[in-house]
């Protein structure tokens, strides 16, 4: 019976002879006879180098070879490397598997849009285009197959996800609120329009007078990670957002004893007195306000010689019974403080001054009562030390003087706060009570983030209610991203990674450059060699990973892929992160 069809391939046999292997290449068709697979053997390749028989192998496997002198085009070329770090990172979280268990494309957006945002922040318009496949900037699209992409969809990925936020909240509270330390801090954020319900006039902290604006409440863990978010309507006072923090931490998180810490402008005594001590196991830790101070210092209670010894003081007072009082006192602080006070006051009287010589002057004086303490109004007040002054003002002229007993009562406490909490000495003592007040530091520095540095929350342009909240929402979980991918590249960043190696007389003094941070500082290089640089440089550096397409000229077959081989430095970010190095 004849032999039909069949496949030609190589066979390599391997044997061994008195300790050394031979090997044998032999080019084979394999093929069918009376229902029985058969071989046949064409001819025998050993005597031809192995390149040549590898070659030989893969182009009976169906690969297509150009010769050396053949061009290529590349058709495509997309940044990749910054692509696989955060979205690798998000995955390596587990952040995905928080937003959904099952896979599906509304998760797959939402992904999207989170790895977006700490790459580069835009609208949502913006953001489709980069996703979309014919407009695509980078191989965040590709690498989620999200295919076509506008904004339409990505508003739809939104509205699907604000439902899911309080138990995304939980999972990640779960995850990180192992200690009793709880930070909470408010914020705002401007608008751009006044059709949204929630953009309301308040407290402004963006300086963008005449704007509409929103509230935003976040919680953090001690170390700064973010957990939870809240927003309210702009003109929501910081005390009165302190009870649904309280209600979530209890009674969605579940926690027993938690000791919140909080600015002094949000747990105030009213707040104290009607939100937390009713609630068992709940502690604080805040600081008083200045006229609290003060007050403090009338009775005698607060004084430099406090400070003959130490910078801090553990105090009692009647007026908060039950209650631990440190008296702190930070040296550059206070002249930080009175270099500032004297300039307001000298730019306070350039201003006055100016008012002065409008009553003196020979043409059209300005005149009556009435007028002149108009302008006195808004020029005392311009930089709030209108009460360090004495005016007198009549029909005809206007004089001024400094009152100076009173600046230098206020000069006196230079320097001086006063952290107030009812934890137990047990619990935390006098410098890890001050230690935990500062760390809200790490919630401001969470907000510049989230609004100044990279993420760009503001402006805000949504006018639905649920849009804003999903939006502020998003940027929360694209920081905690963030947060973890600085963690983990603090070697590579400007970040002293040694903050306990650093000399520092107390917790109230400033906090030191450790020797191996300043050495990274000065010689913008890691131990070995590496550049150091900022987190925004260092996500457009691995963007310089790239993935290519590549076909060659005039052949009408499908492009392969190429990526950018990556340098030392990219790969010990790859390494630091724990993510793959794309291939």
């Amino acid at each position: 019976m004849s032999k039909r069809g069949g496949a030609v391939h190589v066979a390599t046999t391997r044997r061994r002879y008195k300790d050394r292997v031979y090997e044998t290449h032999l080019l084979r068709r394999t093929f069918r006879e009376s229902g029985k697979v058969k071989h046949e053997t064409l001819g025998n390749l050993s005597h031809l180098p192995a390149d040549v028989i590898e070659l030989i192998r893969r182009a009976l496997q169906g690969e297509v070879f150009v010769s050396v002198e053949a061009n290529f085009d590349c058709v495509r070329s997309l940044p990749h490397g910054h692509v696989a770090a955060v979205l690798g990172t998000l995955r390596r979280l587990g952040l995905d598997q928080v937003i959904a268990s099952r896979p599906g494309p509304e998760r797959d957006r939402v992904v999207a849009l989170i790895v977006a945002r700490i790459l580069d922040a835009g609208s949502k318009l913006a953001t489709g285009r980069t996703l979309d496949v014919e407009t695509a900037t980078t191989t965040l699209g590709e690498e989620l197959s999200l295919g076509g992409v506008d904004e339409d969809a990505l508003y739809a990925a939104m509205d699907w996800l604000l439902p899911r936020q309080a138990k995304i909240e939980d999972e990640l509270a779960r995850r990180h609120l192992d200690h009793t330390l709880i930070l909470y801090d408010v914020t705002s954020s401007y608008f751009e329009g006044r059709k949204c319900p929630l953009a309301k006039r308040g407290h402004n902290r963006d300086g963008k007078k005449g704007k509409l604006q929103i509230v935003i409440g976040l919680l953090c863990n001690k170390d700064g990670c973010p957990v939870a978010v809240e927003v309210f309507d702009g003109n929501t006072g910081d005390p009165t957002t302190v009870a649904p923090q309280v209600e979530k931490i209890r009674q969605r998180f579940g926690l027993s004893r938690v000791v919140l810490v909080g600015d002094r402008g949000m747990i105030t005594q009213a707040r104290i007195r009607q939100d937390l001590k009713p609630v068992e196991g709940l502690s604080w830790i805040t600081a008083l306000r200045a006229p609290a101070i003060q007050a403090l210092a009338q009775q005698g209670l607060v004084s430099l010689s406090l400070f003959d010894e130490h910078d801090l003081a553990e105090i009692t007072s009647p007026d908060f019974p039950g209650e631990r009082l440190v008296v702190c006192r930070n040296p550059l602080l206070a002249v930080e403080r009175s270099r500032k006070r004297q300039e307001l006051l000298a730019a306070t009287e350039a201003r006055l001054d100016q008012i002065v010589t409008a009553t003196r002057r020979a043409r059209q004086p300005l005149r009556t009562a009435a007028k002149i303490g108009q302008r006195v109004g808004k020029g005392i007040n311009a930089y709030k030390v209108a009460k360090h002054f004495e005016v007198e003002i009549t029909d005809t002229c206007f004089t001024y003087r400094r009152n100076e007993a009173k600046i230098r009562a206020e000069a006196a406490l230079d320097g001086i706060y006063v952290v107030r909490t009812d934890v137990a000495a047990e619990e935390l003592d006098t410098e890890q009570t001050v230690t935990a007040y500062k760390s809200l530091s790490a919630v401001e520095r969470a907000f510049r983030t989230m609004k100044t540095v990279n993420l760009r929350i503001r402006p805000i342009y949504h006018r639905l209610e649920q849009r804003v909240r999903a939006h502020v929402f998003l940027c929360m979980l694209s920081y905690y991203v963030e947060w973890h991918m600085r963690q983990a590249l603090a070697e590579l960043l400007f970040t002293d990674t040694e903050p306990e190696a650093a000399p520092r007389e107390s917790v109230v003094a400033p906090a030191q450059r450790s020797a191996a941070a300043a050495a990274k500082a000065a010689t913008k290089q890691t131990d070995d060699g590496l550049p150091v640089h900022s987190f925004p440089c260092l996500l457009d550096h691995l963007g310089t990973i790239v993935r290519n397409w590549v076909r060659p000229s005039g052949k009408e077959v499908p492009p392969f892929t190429m990526v950018t081989q990556p340098n030392p430095l990219q790969r010990r970010a790859f390494d630091l992160l724990g993510v793959p190095v794309p291939k």
